[in-house]
């Protein structure tokens, strides 16, 4: 497939030329957000609404319960719905796990500590109860369990792997963006959002959504998204049967009308962990290859904020959300002096709006 076709059609997957009418249709859409950076992924699900979404009404729809943010897949912190939550659970939990557990036998984590963890979580978080970071940690504590030295973090995300937990609603912040969530238990989340019944193929579930956010895309490129082995990917895709289509040697697409273009911006500033980049094999089709090691990731895993021109990254840019710091305007550096510099503000501009409302 020609290399400016490829781009329009993943631009449109992604819902960047064609944004969805609310926040939760976008995260629902999108089925798994990047969330490492919390700021970045409540940008990346606001640049793919129509309107100008502005940071609370992210915020509100994580107070409504309709989109939550947990481990996923790769060892990740992901945006999604309840709902697909579940799916990716069922698919990737044990291999999330498994590969935690050098992690933990290093931190001296043991078996009994997240017996005795999840014992604690759950009768801190009964009763519709939730809990911010710091009082988990003293959760932890008061159960005899030590979380310094990032033990308290692993075993926040060992105990989401398990179905005890997820980050919901959002912790009120004064004089800057807020930025952090509370904890609350995975059967509150799900029961608030009325989840739906689980798919009786979830592998399949995951590479329809998969390509229905990010197509044309292969197999190869399923498997890097979803942390699982090519075999798998090609049983998904064979699972999925005539619910995607091939559209091209080695590419397909979710089968279906595609969302409806609609007038977009020249240039649209990206987070950081942004998936139209990174969640892919090949990153060279929205990137040339000389410009890869400006974006990411990095030695220890960051993958910068990205602007993008007719689906091709023209530069990065940065922006901090500390408090005193959020007014200040973001920082750019483009890779072609060519690129229109009022479109660069512009994208800017809009993200600026985002951060401050």
């Amino acid at each position: 497939m020609d290399i400016l076709r490829l781009r329009a059609e993943r631009l449109r997957s992604h819902r960047l030329s064609a944004p969805a009418a609310t926040i939760a249709d976008a995260a629902s859409h999108m089925m798994a957000t990047q969330g490492q950076e919390f700021w970045g992924g409540r940008w990346a699900l606001a640049a793919r609404t129509v309107g100008e979404p502005a940071l609370r009404d992210v915020d509100a729809a994580f107070d409504r319960g309709e989109i939550i943010r947990t481990w996923t897949m790769r060892g990740t912190l992901h945006i999604v719905t309840p709902g697909d939550a579940a799916i990716f659970l069922t698919v990737t939990r044990d291999r999330q796990l498994k590969q935690f557990a050098t992690v933990h036998r290093s931190l001296g984590i043991d078996a009994s500590d997240i017996a005795t963890a999840e014992r604690a979580a759950r009768a801190a978080l009964r009763g519709g109860n939730r809990l911010t970071r710091p009082e988990f940690a003293q959760v932890l504590s008061g159960a005899g369990i030590d979380p310094a030295g990032m033990r308290g973090n692993h075993l926040l995300s060992t105990l989401a792997l398990r179905g005890v937990l997820v980050l919901g609603p959002v912790v009120p912040r004064e004089g800057a963006p807020t930025r952090d969530q509370y904890l609350v238990a995975t059967d509150d989340a799900m029961t608030d959002a009325g989840a739906a019944a689980l798919p009786t193929d979830p592998l399949a579930e995951m590479f329809v959504g998969y390509l229905r956010s990010h197509a044309p895309a292969g197999d190869a490129d399923f498997a890097w998204w979803a942390g699982l082995p090519k075999g798998l990917a090609r049983q998904a895709r064979e699972g999925a049967g005539d619910r995607v289509t091939e559209v091209a040697d080695g590419l397909f697409a979710a089968s279906g009308p595609a969302p409806r273009r609609r007038p977009s911006p020249d240039v649209v500033a990206l987070p950081p962990f942004e998936e139209y980049f990174l969640s892919y094999a090949d990153r060279t089709v929205p990137c040339a290859p000389e410009f890869l090691a400006a974006i990411g990731p990095t030695a220890n895993g960051i993958v910068r904020p990205i602007l993008v021109a007719g689906g091709e990254i023209i530069g990065v840019w940065s922006h901090s959300v500390a408090v005193g710091k959020h007014h200040l305007l973001p920082q750019h550096e483009v890779f072609d002096a060519a690129v229109d510099p009022a479109s660069v503000d512009a994208a800017l501009a809009r993200y600026a709006r985002f951060i401050r409302g």
